[in-house]
C-alpha cells in the first residue's frame, strides 16, 4: 500500500488522554478539532485558530510526529 503524502499546511493531531472530567469549555474544544474518541488521528490546516486550540488542549491533544513541514 502507498504511503499517503502529507498536504502542505496541515497538521495531524492525536487526542492521547479521555475526555472524561473535562469542563464543557475543554470538552468544546475538543470536539471543535474533530475528536470523538481516545487516540482518534484527525488532519487539520494549519491556521492560527486551530493552533490556538492545540495550544489549549494541549494536556489532551498531540501533533502527530512527521505531521508539521
Amino acid at each position: 500500500m502507498p504511503a499517503k503524502k502529507k498536504k502542505s499546511g496541515t497538521l495531524r493531531l492525536r487526542l492521547h488522554r479521555s475526555m472524561i472530567g473535562l469542563g464543557p469549555r475543554e470538552r468544546a474544544t475538543i470536539k471543535g478539532l474533530g475528536f470523538r474518541r481516545m487516540h482518534q488521528v484527525v488532519e487539520r490546516e494549519d491556521t492560527p485558530q486551530i493552533r490556538g486550540m492545540v495550544a489549549k488542549a494541549r494536556h489532551w491533544v498531540e501533533v502527530v510526529e512527521g505531521a508539521e513541514g
